[in-house]
């Protein structure tokens, strides 16, 4: 369970209202990243693969529904903060696809039983809604409404996910792929430093919390389908691993956790329940801006993008 964090009134004033929200174009060279980029930990590198096969589509489900709210925000600064949001989810979907394009299916992996499904919802999405708004425009920001909490529920996780990858030295002494760390830790430290933007999103359009607490339901099964069964999925996939059965995935589980090389699944989630399901919570409460911040200055994909922290 994440902590609110300690800091300095100052400190909490950047957390509160972030700094201008910036877009890092950053790629990355995966010419020499192996299929298992944690060393034999097999299990590991799956759990934490899952989340490049969603998250392309998931991203652009992300921009969607903030560009559906975004004619009815007054607010100046939140207006310019989902500018910022929007250009790093962008940049978040492109950089995970290439992990799809350039790893997974060049190892003979096939995603496309749950991406194609994926994108086909996000291209269709946008004519329903608008079919939907010309029918019922109640109805139409009841469904915006939903999906923004849904999405600022995911967010919450994003974010802790990515404060635990910053914070995790254990995965550098494991060798993990330099390359890819820093995808990680670049994208983990984007998610704590726009965290709040769709949470703010929601509530600037009316959302109330018996909505924020269905949609973090609908979200944490969505996220424990995404990890549990996305891990099997690539699993049973990959050419290296030899058998799949469930006590030997769990026993490795296990392992992987002990290790550092992942979080604990059902800790996390359910973990996090009493910090999100707060009544008075708010994303600036948890993870480290500053934190954040500090990777991005060192992260090799975005100073060799031109990052320029001030």
């Amino acid at each position: 369970m994440t902590k609110p964090v300690e800091e300095s009134a100052a400190l909490r004033e950047i957390d509160e209202r972030h700094p201008p929200i910036k877009t890092r174009r950053v790629s990355f060279d995966w010419t020499d990243t192996p299929l298992h980029w944690i060393p034999g930990d097999p299990l590991a590198t799956h759990i934490i693969n899952s989340f490049h096969i969603v998250l392309p589509e998931g991203e652009k489900w992300f921009i969607q529904c903030v560009k559906d709210a975004r004619p009815h925000i007054r607010d100046e600064r939140l207006l310019e903060e989902i500018k910022g949001f929007i250009g790093q989810e962008m940049v978040h979907a492109r950089s995970h696809q290439g992990v799809l394009d350039q790893i997974l299916q060049a190892q003979g992996i096939d995603v496309s039983r749950i991406t194609g499904p994926a994108g086909r919802g996000n291209a269709e999405r946008p004519a329903q809604m608008a079919a939907l708004k010309a029918k019922s425009p109640r109805a139409w920001r009841r469904r915006l409404r939903f999906e923004l909490a849904a999405v600022a529920s995911i967010e919450h996780y994003t974010a802790v996910l990515g404060q635990w990858i910053l914070d995790n030295d254990r995965l550098d002494k494991a060798g993990v792929d330099p390359t890819m760390l820093d995808l990680l830790r670049w994208h983990g430290a984007e998610e704590v430093e726009h965290r709040s933007v769709v949470f703010d999103v929601y509530k600037a359009i009316g959302g109330r919390y018996p909505t924020r607490v269905v949609a973090w339901v609908v979200s944490l099964f969505f996220l424990y389908w995404a990890l549990i069964g996305g891990s099997l999925f690539l699993l049973k996939q990959d050419p290296t691993v030899q058998k799949v059965s469930l006590p030997r995935v769990l026993r490795a589980y296990r392992r992987s956790v002990r290790a550092g090389h992942v979080p604990g699944i059902f800790k996390l989630l359910l973990g996090e329940a009493p910090v999100y399901l707060r009544p008075s919570h708010h994303p600036s409460q948890v993870c480290s801006t500053p934190r954040a911040l500090d990777y991005l200055m060192r992260s090799p994909a975005a100073r060799a993008a031109g990052y320029d922290p001030y």
